[in-house]
C-alpha cells in the first residue's frame, strides 16, 4: 500500500504553480546561501540555464555564471564573486537597478528572512524606464521651446528699446504673437503657467486657471498662496524649493476638478534663469493623467484576477480528482456497512464534508470563469420579484425592500440559476451590512455602452445594449482597501459569522463569464451599491428546454466498456462504479493503449475516458478517433478541469462530459444519454 503523501509533498507543487503565475522573478536563499525556492519567471528574466537552477544551488555559482557573461561589467571574475558574496552574507535589505548587456533593466529588491537567508524579487522595468525617458525628453523639449520663446521675446524687447521709431509696429507684432501664443497655449491639453521668484502668477492658460477655479485674466498677479491655498501649497513647498535652486521637479497629486470629479495630475516645474544664471521664476506644466492611471490600474487588476483565476482553476482540478477518490471509496463503504453505528458516527460526516468540498471547488471554478453556463433570455424583473418574495418574510422588520424599474420586462442573456444565486448573494451581503436596519434596493434599467454619463463597471465592455441591475443598501459600507479585494476568493470580513469568502468571487466570475461587467461603489458609513451589466437578450424565451435524465438504466450485460484513466486511484473508483452497474470493462492508462485495444478488440460499445492524459492526445481527440473507427461507439468523457487554458476545445466538446466527482447514477445517466451514432 502506497504511503500517504506528506503535507509538504502535496502542497509544494500547488505553491510552485502559484509562484510560476507571478510576473516577477522570485528566489529564496537560506542562511548558507543555498537556493531553496524560485519560479520560472526568475530563470526567464536572467536567461539562466536549467542546470544551474536547482534546490541547493550555491549562490556563488549563479554569481560566477553572471560575471563570466559580463552581467556586472569588467573586472576579475573571482573578485566580483567574492565581493557579492560578502555583501549577501550581511543579510541586509537591498534595492538596486541593473542594466543587463542586452539593454534589459531589472529592478532587484532583497529582504532578509528571520532565520537567515533572504528572498529577492526581480522586476523587468525596461518599459517603465523607457516611458520615463520619453517623458523626460518631452519635458526637455518643452523647456527648450520655452527658453527659445523667452530668448525670442528678449531679442524683440531689445530691438524695441533700440528702435523707438518702430515702437508701434513692433508692439503690434508682439500683440499678434502674444495672441497666437495664448491661442496655442489655451488649445493644449495641459495646464501651463509661469510664476516669478516671488511666486506670483505672471501667465496662465485657460486650463491651468480653471483647474483652481479662476479665470485666466483674473489669476494674473496673484500669489501661489491665493491660487492654490495654504494646505496644498504646504505639500508643494519641497518641489518649489528645488525649482528655486535651479532643479527641475516632477510630482503627482490628487485634486478635485470641476463637477466634483477627482483627478490625478502630473506637474513639471522648470526653473527660468536670467543671463547671470539666477533663477527668476519657473514654468509649470500640468497634465491630467487620470485616464492613464485608471488604465494602468485596470490592466494590473485584470492580470491579478486572471492569475488568481488560473490558480483557482488548477486547485479545483486537483481537489476534484482527490474528492473523486474520497467519495468513490467512502460511499460504497457506507453502503456496505449500512445499519452499523460506525456509519453515522464516522462515515456520514466524512461524506458530507467531502461533498461540501466538491461544492467549494465548483464555486472556485465559478470565480475562475470555468463553470458550464446555460445562458438564455431571463426576465430580470420577474426574477427580482421572486427574490423579493423570498426575502420579505425572512429579513428583519427594520429592513425595507424597495424595487425600481421601468415597469416592463428586461430580458438579459444569462444563466437564470447563476443570476439568481448572484442576486441572492448580494442581497444577503446587504442584509449583513445593515445590522441596525435600512433599505435594500433593487433597480433595473437599459443602458447602452459606452455611455459617458454612466460610471462603467470594472473591465472594458464591448459596445451594445445591456441590462443594468443595481443592488444597493444603507449599510456600513467598505473602505477602499476592502473594496479592492472583495472579489478575491476566500477574502471575507465575516470570519466570526462563518463567511467563506467565495460569495462575491462567484458573482464576479459569473458576470465576467456572461460577457458582462460589475462595479462596486461604497464609502464607510454611506452604504454599498453593486452595479451589474449583462448583455440584453434579443428575445425572451418561454423557458429553458428541459433535458430530462434517462428514466431508467437498461441492462448492461451486453456492453463492453473501455475505461481510460491515467490516475490508478481514480480508475479504481470508476471501475467499481461500472462493475456495480453491471458493465464488463477493459482498462487502459492512456490514449495510445486505448487505440491499440480498439484496433484489436471488436466488442467495445462504450468508451469512458478522462480528458487530460499523458501525451499529446486528449480524451476529446481519443473520442473523435474512436468514433471514426466505430461510429456506433458511445463516448463519455470525465474531467476534473472545467475548460479554459488547461483543456482546449472542452467548451465545444461533442461528447457528454462528467465533472468529477460523480456517482454511479450520474455515470449511468451519461452512458445512457451518450449518442450511439
Amino acid at each position: 500500500m502506497a504511503a500517504t503523501p506528506s503535507f509538504e509533498e502535496h502542497c509544494y507543487p500547488l505553491l510552485q504553480a502559484g509562484l510560476d503565475h507571478i510576473n516577477q522573478g522570485i528566489t529564496v536563499f537560506d542562511s548558507g546561501l543555498r537556493l531553496v525556492g524560485w519560479n520560472h519567471r526568475f530563470m526567464d528574466l536572467l536567461n539562466l540555464p536549467p542546470r544551474l537552477v536547482y534546490r541547493g544551488a550555491d549562490f556563488a555559482s549563479l554569481i560566477r555564471y553572471n560575471a563570466q557573461r559580463g552581467e556586472y561589467g569588467p573586472g576579475d571574475i573571482e573578485d566580483i564573486v567574492d565581493n557579492r558574496i560578502r555583501l549577501a552574507q550581511r543579510f541586509e535589505p537591498h534595492f538596486l537597478e541593473r542594466r543587463r548587456p542586452s539593454g534589459q533593466i531589472l529592478e532587484i529588491r532583497g529582504e532578509p528572512l528571520p532565520e537567515g537567508g533572504f528572498v529577492t524579487v526581480y522586476t523587468d522595468v525596461t518599459e517603465q524606464r523607457r516611458y520615463e525617458r520619453l517623458i523626460h525628453e518631452h519635458t526637455e523639449e518643452l523647456e527648450q521651446r520655452v527658453q527659445e520663446r523667452t530668448a525670442a521675446l528678449q531679442r524683440a524687447n531689445e530691438k524695441l528699446t533700440a528702435a523707438v521709431a518702430k515702437q508701434k509696429q513692433i508692439a503690434a507684432a508682439l500683440a499678434r504673437s502674444e495672441a497666437l501664443f495664448q491661442l496655442i497655449a489655451d488649445s493644449l491639453p495641459a495646464g501651463i503657467a509661469y510664476w516669478d521668484s516671488q511666486e506670483r502668477c505672471l501667465f496662465a492658460n485657460r486650463r491651468f486657471a480653471a483647474a483652481f477655479g479662476w479665470d485666466k485674466s483674473d489669476i494674473i498677479g496673484h500669489s501661489a498662496l491665493e491660487v492654490v491655498g495654504a494646505e496644498r501649497l504646504a505639500t508643494l513647498t519641497p518641489y518649489l524649493d528645488r525649482a528655486r535652486q535651479g532643479e527641475s521637479a516632477t510630482f503627482e497629486f490628487e485634486t478635485a476638478v470641476a463637477g466634483g470629479r477627482s483627478a490625478t495630475v502630473r506637474t513639471n516645474l522648470i526653473p527660468d534663469f536670467d543671463q547671470r544664471g539666477v533663477v527668476v521664476g519657473f514654468f509649470v506644466l500640468s497634465i491630467d493623467i487620470t485616464r492613464q492611471k485608471k488604465a494602468e490600474a485596470a490592466i494590473l487588476q485584470a492580470e491579478k484576477m486572471e492569475a488568481v483565476g488560473e490558480l483557482s482553476s488548477g486547485i479545483a482540478h486537483d481537489f476534484n480528482n482527490l474528492l473523486t477518490v474520497v467519495l468513490g471509496n467512502l460511499m460504497p463503504l457506507a453502503e456496505h456497512l449500512k445499519g452499523r453505528e460506525e456509519v453515522g458516527e464516522f462515515l456520514t460526516p466524512a461524506i458530507e464534508a467531502a461533498q461540501k468540498g466538491a461544492k467549494s471547488t465548483q464555486r472556485l471554478l465559478s470565480f475562475a470563469r470555468r463553470q458550464t453556463l446555460e445562458p438564455r433570455a431571463v426576465d430580470v424583473e420577474e426574477l427580482i420579484a421572486s427574490i423579493v418574495r423570498l426575502f420579505r418574510g425572512s429579513l428583519p422588520s427594520n429592513i425595507e425592500i424597495v424595487t425600481a424599474s421601468g415597469g416592463k420586462p428586461y430580458p438579459a442573456l444569462a444563466d437564470p440559476h447563476q443570476l439568481e444565486n448572484a442576486l441572492v448573494n448580494l442581497a444577503l451581503n446587504a442584509r449583513d451590512a445593515m445590522p441596525k436596519g435600512g433599505q435594500l434596493r433593487f433597480e433595473t434599467s437599459y443602458v447602452t455602452c459606452p455611455q459617458p454619463a454612466e460610471p462603467e463597471p470594472d473591465g472594458e465592455l464591448p459596445s451594445g445594449d445591456y441590462v443594468k441591475i443595481c443592488v444597493a443598501d444603507d449599510g456600513v459600507g467598505m473602505t477602499a482597501t476592502t473594496r479592492a479585494r472583495v472579489f478575491e476568493p476566500f477574502f471575507t470580513t465575516k470570519q466570526e459569522r462563518g463567511g467563506s469568502g467565495l460569495g462575491l468571487s462567484m458573482v464576479y466570475g459569473f458576470v465576467r463569464q456572461s460577457y458582462g461587467g460589475i462595479r462596486i461603489d461604497s464609502t464607510p458609513g454611506h452604504g454599498t451599491r453593486v452595479t451589474i451589466l449583462l448583455p440584453r437578450a434579443a428575445v425572451e424565451d418561454d423557458g429553458a428546454s428541459a433535458s430530462s435524465a434517462p428514466a431508467g438504466i437498461p441492462a448492461a450485460s451486453d456492453d463492453l466498456v473501455l475505461l481510460v484513466e491515467d490516475d490508478p486511484q481514480v480508475r479504481a473508483v470508476v471501475r467499481r462504479q461500472l462493475v456495480g452497474l453491471g458493465f464488463r470493462l477493459v482498462e487502459a492508462a492512456n490514449a495510445a493503449e486505448a487505440l491499440e485495444l480498439l484496433d484489436n478488440v471488436p466488442d467495445f460499445t462504450v468508451l469512458v475516458s478522462d480528458v487530460v492524459m499523458p501525451g499529446t492526445m486528449t480524451g476529446i481527440d481519443l473520442g473523435r478517433q474512436a468514433k471514426t473507427k466505430r461510429a456506433a461507439l458511445r463516448v463519455v468523457l470525465m474531467t476534473a478541469h472545467a475548460g479554459g487554458r488547461a483543456v482546449a476545445g472542452l467548451d465545444g466538446c461533442p461528447f457528454p462530459v462528467l465533472r468529477k466527482p460523480f456517482d454511479e447514477r450520474q455515470l449511468a445517466a451519461a452512458i445512457v444519454g451518450a449518442p450511439a451514432a
